[in-house]
């Protein structure tokens, strides 16, 4: 088994304390030690070091180096492009091939909190076992802990387990309103998607080449001139591109501790809070406030406020309901679409 860390994101989610210079997956938001670094170490306490790869960018190349000088050349996988998931792993499945290297992976995000690795490399050895069989795509299914509307769903066959413990997956289910999530978390059979998949290289070809060959073709026909052609890429999740139209798709449940660090909120789970629930970072003082997450490089007073996201850095300054969260990505990239059309007249 070799692990597959993916740290090109951007995210956005995190303004203005993530930014395109330095994005979440290098910054320590749970620990001393920065969220890729923490990834790194999980996989290291059980898989040899030239068993780890980093699939980035040229952009971060140098923050993966500084933060993880341990890796040698050929343990680093670059992307020319952000283009999502279903390229990067389209690209990452090519590398091992040309190899003649089908060892199974486990490609995993940069950025996820999981409070138990001995459970995580148990369920990752079951998962192992599955996709070594049959082109299967095995994913670590989360027992949700209360309806969340950041996540996307998965719903499991409720015949017994396909091979130890590891379900048929009949569906995956985009990220819910919160009515919708209070439906699918009373269905014990109904797990949150972890975004960790575990799969052959040539099991990604397979399905790749069934359910998007022009992707496909298009890296393996140019892999001597990729700068030139990824762009062309669409940017398209795994889920959608691969996922959704595969047949062999079976989940592993894993009942510990996990958190997707993708927005602010995520850090209100993570962290203490107050009295009155206010997670607080910096130099701030709360009055009559509660159920706020602030994250300040100055001195922040909160007075007379409820459920409010609240940051400040160099980059810029974050006032948001917790409830518009969601919205903070699709108003940056709008911000960013308008630039660029600005600079292209």
């Amino acid at each position: 088994m070799k692990a597959i860390i993916l740290a090109g994101g951007q995210g956005t989610r995190f303004w203005p304390l993530s930014s395109e210079d330095k994005p979440k997956q290098f910054l320590n938001l749970i620990s001393n030690d920065s969220m890729l670094q923490e990834t790194y170490q999980r996989f290291r306490n059980w898989l040899p070091a030239e068993k780890v790869f980093v699939v980035t960018t040229d952009k971060y190349l140098s923050l993966v180096l500084k933060q993880l000088p341990e890796l040698q050349e050929g343990q680093i996988i670059l992307e020319p492009d952000q283009r999502d998931t279903a390229p990067c792993i389209a690209l990452t499945a090519m590398h091992f091939l040309n190899q003649k290297d089908d060892e199974v992976l486990v490609i995993a995000p940069s950025d996820q909190y999981i409070g138990n690795s001995q459970v995580f490399q148990h369920a990752l050895t079951l998962a192992e076992n599955v996709a070594e069989q049959n082109d299967s795509i095995v994913t670590l299914g989360i027992r949700p802990t209360g309806p969340e509307t950041g996540y996307g769903y998965i719903k499991a066959n409720k015949n017994p387990p396909f091979f130890s413990s590891a379900y048929q997956v009949e569906e995956f289910i985009e990220k819910p309103d919160i009515k919708k999530a209070e439906v699918l978390i009373s269905d014990e059979n109904v797990f949150w998607n972890s975004g960790i998949f575990i799969w052959k290289p040539s099991t990604i070809a397979f399905n790749f080449h069934k359910h998007q060959p022009e992707m496909w073709k298009l890296i393996n026909a140019n892999q001597t001139k990729l700068q030139e052609v990824y762009s062309l890429l669409p940017k398209v999740s795994i889920d959608y591109a691969i996922l959704e139209k595969a047949e062999n798709v079976f989940t592993v449940p894993v009942n510990f501790e996990w958190d997707d660090i993708g927005s602010w909120t995520s850090l209100g789970r993570i962290h203490s809070s107050d009295h009155n629930n206010n997670c607080q970072t910096g130099d701030v003082m709360a009055a009559s406030s509660k159920n706020c997450i602030v994250y300040s490089d100055r001195k922040t007073l909160l007075i007379g406020v409820e459920d409010l996201i609240v940051a400040s850095t160099e980059k810029g300054i974050l006032v948001c309901h917790k409830s518009e969260e969601q919205r903070i990505k699709k108003l940056l990239n709008k911000e960013n679409i308008t630039k660029k059309k600005f600079n292209d007249n």
